[in-house]
């Protein structure tokens, strides 16, 4: 078995919509990035590949390739799942957690979690998605931004 750290953060845009683990969220405030700045899925990614060890998120889809444009980060995890296959890893389990002022994400994570183990394929039971604050520290504390950590476990897969 392996395991795999991610790390994303991703700064407010009044002009995007708000998506994270795949579920869009009703707010006044979106992410900024590239794709749909879903950061909760981009720690996942990072962790995944890293367990793996084939790479990060920015060596597989770029910023700066415009196929990346707009793209839906649940695509993006998906293709990352393959990357992971063709390492001869299968997913162990998945435990992340959301860092924000706002807004409140607990009724919204029974979706996220059944998103993020249905574009995994495995059972909602290994994916674990937690939410916490900033306590007021900080950008994120201003609201400034959205961070969002995860640990992924690999295992190589039978022959």
């Amino acid at each position: 078995m392996r395991a795999g750290i991610g790390y994303d953060v991703h700064r407010c845009d009044e002009a995007r919509d708000l998506v994270l683990g795949g579920v869009d969220l009703p707010h006044e405030i979106g992410l900024a990035g590239h794709s749909d700045a879903d950061v909760l899925l981009h720690a996942i990614i990072d962790a995944l590949l890293g367990a793996a060890g084939v790479g990060d998120i920015g060596q597989h889809f770029p910023p700066v390739d415009p196929q990346w444009k707009d793209a839906s980060s649940l695509d993006l995890l998906g293709r990352a799942l393959v990357i992971v296959r063709d390492a001869g890893f299968e997913v162990g389990n998945v435990d992340a957690t959301v860092i924000a002022e706002g807004p409140r994400l607990q009724s919204h994570i029974p979706a996220m979690r059944e998103r993020i183990a249905a574009a995994l394929g495995v059972d909602v039971q290994r994916v674990s998605v937690k939410a916490t604050t900033h306590e007021g520290l900080g950008a994120l504390g201003r609201g400034e931004g959205i961070a969002a950590m995860a640990v992924a476990t690999v295992r190589e897969m039978s022959a």
